[in-house]
């Protein structure tokens, strides 16, 4: 059975950091890439992060230069380091491992909620 797992959603104050990880199945996980994305209250889920199995990365504007992403392929997880985190951060976020041969396919974890806050 295909598994996508986040955690490490918490309650941080603003400027503060926080690490969130995912294991994902590895059966999906070599050779794919993988992300995260995040839904805030009332808003569409949006991109924040993605990395390719070599490693090369992409990020969504408003976290460049905040947000890092990491994958550690021989433990099949996926890492996102927030740091300077903004209340406009506070939503949940998911991870994902996208199929790049057929059938092509995004595998999406539950989500895990991120709350920026003093």
């Amino acid at each position: 059975q295909v598994q996508v797992e986040e955690s490490g959603g918490d309650l941080v104050q603003p400027g503060g950091s926080l690490r969130l990880s995912c294991t994902i199945s590895r059966s999906i996980f070599d050779g794919n890439p993988v992300g995260w994305s995040r839904q805030a209250p009332g808003k569409q889920r949006e991109f924040i992060a993605s990395i390719t199995d070599f490693e090369s990365t992409n990020y969504a504007e408003s976290v460049k230069g905040r947000f890092a992403i990491s994958r550690d392929n021989a433990k099949n997880m996926v890492y996102l380091q927030m740091n300077n985190l903004e209340a406009e951060d506070s939503a949940v976020y998911y991870c994902y491992a996208r199929t790049t041969t057929p059938p092509l396919k995004t595998f999406w974890g539950q989500g895990t909620q991120v709350t920026v806050s003093s």
